[in-house]
């Protein structure tokens, strides 16, 4: 018992920080990625934006 309480605080200790607010950010900068030519330019606000967070 004591031990999946200790592994349940762990966890929660890493979701808590700042990767965690910038998840949306970098889903969406890899998302416009994928689209040719401008997809690079295009994401450079949320790459920006996750930095920030960062």
């Amino acid at each position: 018992m004591k031990k999946s309480i200790i592994v349940l605080l762990a966890i929660t200790a890493m979701l808590s920080g700042c990767g965690l607010m910038a998840a949306p950010c970098r889903v969406t900068s890899a998302v416009i990625k994928v689209v040719p030519v401008v997809g690079g330019v295009a994401a450079l606000p949320t790459d920006a934006c996750a930095e920030i967070i960062d």
